[in-house]
């Protein structure tokens, strides 16, 4: 094995990343090191380059939805061998004895680390994981359709569980998570209506041909209430917008790490028992029960895929919104199973 590796690092927020040859980490205890097949690219790293979420591990190799091969193993791993392909997501450990952990809400763990955060992550060749958070693959899925399913996919599931059974649901933002979420409320027999940008007509269609049962802009109303709202655009203005929308004890999930500042509002928009509330990241018993259900639906990924060397012009297109579906870095070449 080589003892250096490809890796796109970010030495500054606000900089673009850079392609390094760096050293191939080695697996400490309970770890492992993969190979990386695929890696997709998610908001969040955008976040992170635009310095809105505040305390990376610099220098950083950013990614964390990550596909790899188990190349090696640390000492204590007893359940994963080489060979074995799994997924790492953006929940890279935590305490697990703190009252969070113990009640299953591990991802409230004052101790949490992060992949692609303060652990580096998967734009590269290789990257070290803790074994105990990451998720054996369905075969039937590629690594590049995937690698969203590790965070758009369980971020979206998490916050599609707390629309408490909603049948009508609004995703305000239609990007990776939610072309996911689609498929998902369609298969449970929910109803899913998107909403955009208002020049993004392309994106509506994209919706209704996914089975959106209505497309429009954000500044519309819907057709009829709806049970629930999920945002997945970071956009503080569109609480309120999200709020008057949903029926009296309707749901608004605001699905985002990080999201503008929301601005102030009437009391009558909460009144009649409607509910705001966050998602924080993940849990391991997210992807315990998301990757099956995906396999069953299953779920097809819309994908725009990128080599390593275009991670800033797949960063760049992500934030002005040129592709639909999501954007999957490729680090070898696709593999069937």
């Amino acid at each position: 094995m080589a003892e250096t590796m490809r890796a796109a690092v970010l030495k500054s927020q606000g900089t673009p990343l850079e392609i390094e040859e760096v050293e191939i980490p080695k697996p400490g205890p309970k770890e492992v090191l993969l190979k990386v097949l695929a890696c997709g690219v998610c908001r969040t790293d955008l976040h992170i380059v635009d310095g809105d979420l505040k305390e990376p591990k610099l220098p950083l190799i950013l990614g964390h939805q990550i596909v790899g091969r188990v190349v090696d193993v640390g000492e204590g791993v007893t359940l994963l061998k080489k060979g074995d392909r799994v997924g790492v997501p953006w929940l890279g450990e935590a305490c697990g004895s703190c009252a969070y952990c113990r009640e299953g809400k591990e991802n409230l763990c004052d101790l949490t680390r992060y992949t692609g955060y303060q652990l580096n992550g998967g734009f590269a060749e290789y990257c070290v994981a803790r074994a105990a958070y990451t998720f054996p693959i369905p075969a039937q899925f590629s690594d590049t359709q995937a690698a969203p399913l590790l965070c758009a996919g369980l971020i979206g599931f998490r916050a599609l569980r707390m629309t408490q059974k909603a049948q009508k649901i609004g995703f305000y933002g239609f990007g990776s998570s939610a072309h996911i979420l689609t498929q998902v409320v369609k298969f449970q027999g929910g109803e899913v209506y998107a909403f955009t940008r208002p020049e993004d007509i392309e994106k509506q269609e994209f919706a209704k041909k996914l089975g959106a049962v209505w497309a429009g802009s954000s500044e519309e109303a819907p057709p009829r209430p709806l049970d629930a709202a999920i945002l997945f655009a970071p956009i503080g203005d569109l609480v309120p917008t999200a709020l008057k929308a949903v029926r009296k004890g309707g749901v608004v999930v605001c699905a985002g790490i990080h999201m503008s500042d929301i601005p102030s509002f009437p009391y009558s928009l909460i009144w009649e028992e409607r509910v705001l509330r966050s998602v924080a990241n993940l849990t391991r018993k997210d992807g315990e029960d998301f990757l099956p259900l995906a396999a069953k639906i299953p779920i097809q990924s819309e994908v725009q895929s990128y080599a390593l060397d275009q991670v800033n012009q797949a960063l760049s297109d992500l934030r002005v919104g040129n592709f639909s579906g999501s954007a999957v870095i490729i680090l070898e070449e696709e593999k069937h199973v």
